[in-house]
């Protein structure tokens, strides 16, 4: 309740009979009036000033209600007012969303793109859009038949747009179903409560063939005369206003065709087939945003042959060797020709013919040619080099259309008929000294050939066929005159071989004709009378090797050397050591036929030379090489190694140590290992101290601060762990001085 003024009221719709507010009346008002849309529903009490409803507001009817109340006397004349009052309904949820259909249709293209809508529904709720009772949300309910584990269609549930979900896209086939039933429901709340009205629409689609399909494969014909562009083919895609456009599977500098906003593709040039016999692209589908409508289609186009292309001639001149012998209907070579048009049609068969042939003897027609194969045949045994060695044949090659000739140049060969005659049976003896180096040529010898020269039938090999087992002799052949040369091709021995009886044949690379056989015409012998010259002493062995320990005492027995005569009737004489280091050893000789030498030995690693010559010859002599090598012994204390004595910076700061480094004479094999120690009196061990840094390396480092200018002595013991160890004392001067700017002693 309240006093008279203007007022605002929120009431929610329906409900029934009900109070709103009590006006206060002040004197001289005794009862108020109130006029306006009451809309028999909304008055006022007179006397007491309560403002009600007599029925129930409906937001959809009238959703602002104005009136004007005034308080009257009581004479009824106006006191106060009129005020206004107005009334705003609210709205409830008390009305359910309807379909504006009870039953929809749509039609889907089989492969459409899956979320692309191809039909809506629709529906309306009579309360306040403003609210969530008139906010509607679109689901499908049911689906039938629905073979698969997901459903084939989806709806968008704020729009109402229905479209294949992805797996419709793949399986929507009008072949094995055609129509599907969706139940969709709408729901008001936007779906958010469960006492939301709902309500239902069926939706009957049908599936239809794809429309988006790839054309059965192109053939055109190459060369076309036709004004280009020519339309080839055409694709339609399953939805409309689409932009078509090709896309290249082959990165080709060109591709020769275009499609238009029709789909319709066209060859935009003429083909070649001898360029390219075949072309793949795609055609694909986007909307006017660039992205892919529809699956990209797969075009190929198959260039079709026209016989465009002459017979070619594989080579210039095709040239073929014949031997004088063969027989009649002898293949004896192909003519090959080629055509570029398509592979195993009319158009690129060949067909061959011999138009001539120079010279025409003693038969014009010697030769005959397969007609689709280009081999050629003899006709008869006639071909004899001495009335023709050459012939020159002209072949028609033509296919359907054109015709090419080829030349064929033929060669007789003349066959080998004839065998190599020495013009000596018997080259008598030759004398060589046992040392003739080897290559030398001892014999010249000669054969001919009547066959043609020049030919393997003429070219003459030579072979030492008997007397020299173990290859000491090489006959090589001068290919222009066929002389052969006798050369030694291992070293001669007198007392293994004196003497070589040889028998030497002379063939033919290649084979002689049926009934002809090399005979004693094609042998000669020869004798190669070895002579002995005087060799020196032979060591069994080039070099010696022998290993001691460099502490070995004197007279040790180290190597036994042994040489010997290879004539076998000589004494041997080993005589003095020689070398660098051969004061180090002692020989003791022994004269014998087969002669060995004892070494004695005070020494260090030594390689020498050893003498021994013919007791009766001492021009004979030879050497071999000795190598004594020595083990290293233990027996060198390791030293400090130093170029210049460590010092530290007056005053120390506390951080300083300076490297030191250890050697030892003796032979190190793989690395040194040194132990580093201080002396153990107190004085040092208080002043300094000492760590290991590697194998060879050691920090010497202050322990304290306190160090006047001066040279201190540190006494260090420095082991080398071998085997004996052996330890020094060094006494290392260390200075502390003042330092230049440098960081060195002034």
């Amino acid at each position: 309740s309240g006093p008279l003024k203007d007022m605002n009221f929120s009431i929610p719709e329906g409900g029934g009979v009900r109070f709103i507010y009590q006006f206060t009346s002040e004197p001289p008002a005794v009862s108020f009036r109130a006029t306006g849309e009451k809309d028999g529903i909304i008055d006022i009490a007179p006397r007491t000033g309560i403002l009600y409803l007599n029925g129930s507001l409906d937001w959809e009817t009238k959703t602002v209600h104005r009136l004007q109340v005034e308080s009257l006397d009581e004479k009824g004349n106006i006191v106060k007012g009129p005020y206004t009052v107005t009334i705003y309904v609210e709205d409830i949820n008390d009305n359910p969303p309807e379909f504006d259909k009870t039953k929809y249709t749509g039609v889907v293209r089989q492969n459409s793109r899956p979320g692309k809508p191809f039909m809506y529904v629709h529906a309306t709720d009579r309360d306040d859009p403003a609210t969530p009772h008139a906010q509607m949300t679109y689901s499908i309910f049911h689906h039938f038949p629905n073979p698969y584990p997901e459903m084939l269609f989806q709806i968008d549930n704020v729009t109402g747009a229905i479209s294949p979900s992805k797996m419709g896209s793949y399986y929507l086939d009008p072949q094995k179903q055609d129509t599907f039933t969706l139940v969709v429901t709408v729901k008001d709340m936007a779906g958010m409560t469960t006492n939301a009205f709902t309500n239902s629409a069926d939706v009957i689609i049908t599936v239809k063939e794809s429309l988006w399909k790839a054309p059965p494969t192109v053939r055109i014909q190459e060369n076309s005369t036709q004004i280009h562009p020519v339309n080839i083919s055409q694709v339609h895609s399953n939805e409309p206003d689409v932009i078509y456009d090709l896309f290249e599977k082959e990165k080709l500098p060109r591709l020769p065709f275009s499609i238009d906003q029709d789909g319709v593709i066209y060859v935009t040039e003429p083909l070649d087939r001898e360029e390219k016999d075949s072309y793949t692209f795609f055609v694909v589908t986007k909307d006017n945003v660039g992205e892919l409508v529809d699956k990209p289609l797969h075009i190929h186009v198959i260039v079709e042959d026209i016989n465009d292309n002459p017979p070619v001639c594989q080579q210039a001149v095709t040239v073929i060797e014949v031997q004088e012998n063969e027989g009649a209907g002898s293949n004896i070579g192909t003519l090959f020709a080629t055509d570029m048009d398509e592979k195993d049609t009319l158009n690129s068969r060949l067909q061959f013919k011999i138009q001539s042939q120079v010279p025409a003897v003693p038969e014009s027609n010697l030769f005959f040619i397969q007609q689709d194969t280009g081999i050629l045949q003899l006709t008869s045994r006639s071909l004899n080099k001495r009335i023709a060695s050459n012939y020159s044949l002209k072949v028609l090659v033509t296919d359907a259309v054109f015709q090419t000739i080829c030349d064929v140049q033929i060669h007789v060969i003349d066959i080998n008929d004839r065998i190599p005659i020495f013009e000596k049976s018997d080259y008598d003896s030759v004398t060589v000294a046992e040392n003739v180096p080897v290559g030398t040529v001892i014999l010249e010898i000669q054969a001919t050939d009547g066959d043609e020269p020049a030919t393997g039938s003429s070219y003459i090999i030579y072979q030492v066929k008997e007397g020299d087992p173990n290859n000491t002799f090489i006959i090589e052949t001068d290919s222009e005159t066929n002389r052969g040369f006798v050369k030694i091709n291992k070293a001669l021995d007198f007392e293994t071989t004196p003497v070589y009886n040889l028998v030497i044949n002379a063939t033919n690379p290649e084979p002689l004709v049926p009934g002809v056989q090399y005979n004693s015409s094609s042998l000669t012998l020869f004798k190669v009378i070895v002579t002995n010259v005087g060799e020196p002493p032979v060591f069994h062995k080039t070099v010696y090797k022998g290993e001691v320990s460099e502490d070995v005492p004197v007279n040790t027995l180290v190597m036994t050397v042994q040489a010997y005569d290879p004539e076998g009737d000589t004494k041997i004489v080993l005589k003095e050591v020689q070398g660098k280091h051969a004061q180090y050893l002692a020989c003791r000789k022994i004269i014998f036929y087969k002669a060995f030498m004892k070494l004695a030995i005070i020494c260090h690693c030594i390689c020498l030379s050893h003498m021994a010559c013919k007791e009766d010859n001492a021009d004979q002599k030879s050497k071999t090489i000795l190598m004594l090598h020595l083990r290293d012994v233990n027996d060198n204390p390791p030293q400090l190694a130093m170029d210049y004595p460590p010092f530290f910076c007056h005053p120390l700061s506390g951080r300083e140590r300076a490297l030191i480094q250890a050697t030892d004479a003796d032979q190190q094999w793989y690395y040194s290992t040194f132990t580093f120690s201080l002396v153990d009196d107190m004085n040092t061990r208080n002043n300094w101290e000492i760590s290991k840094v590697n194998a060879t390396h050691a920090y010497l480092s202050p322990k304290h601060a306190n160090f006047e200018e001066k040279v201190y002595n540190v006494p260090i013991i420095i082991n080398d762990n071998g085997k004996p160890p052996l330890e020094s004392k060094v006494n290392l001067e260390v200075n502390v001085c003042k330092c230049s700017s440098e960081k060195s002693c002034f």
